[in-house]
Formats: structure tokens, C-alpha cells, sequence
């Protein structure tokens, strides 16, 4: 129980910091720093051993290492895509309260990606930056976020 608290305690304290366009990306430390790094070890791991000795059950093994990187990164994109959806609908229901209802409905043109680029405006600028994407002023999701003034922070992002 002590050790939750301690890891609630550092969060909650890492989700007060300011975020910002330079410091918005997200890392999951277990997937970056722990689980791809094994996986790409054990990847030229076997592709040495499938070197020095070749056989069929090298290549099985070789064909196994990298079964285990797509597996992963599947895994990974297919959370980051419900992120993606959720975003979409927490944005679409926050549009409808904050934005005039011709606007509002007009939004359903964007992509997702401006979308998910979107999300990191306080609710006073929406409407503008809205409105400039709906009338194409940005060519990319960055540069919304480039153009964002009072970010708004997405802390809860993995």
C-alpha cells in the first residue's frame, strides 16, 4: 500500500507540471525503456547466434524475436488508437458545449489528428482555432499546436 501511495504521490506531482508544445510527448517508461530494449536485444541476440550457427532452429528462433517486436508494437498502437477514439469523443461533447452549434457541427469535418492536436487548447481560444483549421489556415496537427497560446495540459496520456 505504502509503495501505491508513493507512486500516486509522483504522479499526481508530475501532472501539475505546466505542459507545453516542447515537453507534451508522452514516454511510457515500461514500454520505451524496458520492454522494446529486451525485445531488440534479444532480436540481434538471436540474429548473431543465427550467424554463428545455421539452422533451421536458429531461423525459428530469429523468426520468434521478431514476432515478439510486431506483437509489441501492435499492442501499442492499437492503445494509443482507443486513445485516439476516446479523444474524439471527449473533444466532439466539449465542441457541442463550448463552441456556437454551426461551428460545433462543422467540427465533424476534422480530422483526428487535428483533433487530438485540438485538445490541448484552453477553452477561451477553441473557437478561434477551431475555425481557422475548419478554414484549412493550418497545414498539419503541429502546427495547431504551435499555435495554441494557453495550453491546456493532457496528462493522462500513455
Amino acid at each position: 500500500m505504502e509503495m501505491f501511495r508513493h507512486w500516486h504521490k509522483q504522479n499526481y506531482k508530475t501532472m501539475e507540471k505546466t505542459q507545453n508544445y516542447k515537453n507534451h510527448v508522452r514516454w511510457f517508461p515500461l514500454f520505451h525503456f524496458v520492454l522494446m530494449p529486451i525485445l531488440f536485444f534479444n532480436l540481434i541476440w538471436q540474429s548473431v547466434r543465427l550467424y554463428q550457427d545455421s539452422n533451421w532452429d536458429r531461423v525459428e528462433t530469429l523468426l520468434m524475436a521478431i514476432a515478439f517486436i510486431i506483437l509489441a508494437l501492435a499492442a501499442r498502437l492499437q492503445a494509443l488508437k482507443v486513445q485516439d477514439r476516446v479523444i474524439r469523443l471527449e473533444e466532439t461533447l466539449r465542441y457541442r458545449e463550448l463552441l456556437a452549434a454551426d461551428v460545433a457541427a462543422r467540427s465533424a469535418q476534422l480530422s483526428i489528428g487535428n483533433v487530438i492536436a485540438l485538445r490541448f487548447a484552453s477553452d477561451a481560444e477553441l473557437g478561434e482555432l477551431v475555425e481557422r483549421t475548419l478554414n484549412n489556415e493550418f497545414q498539419s496537427p503541429k502546427e495547431i499546436k504551435l499555435a495554441i497560446k494557453d495550453w491546456r495540459g493532457d496528462h493522462l496520456r500513455v
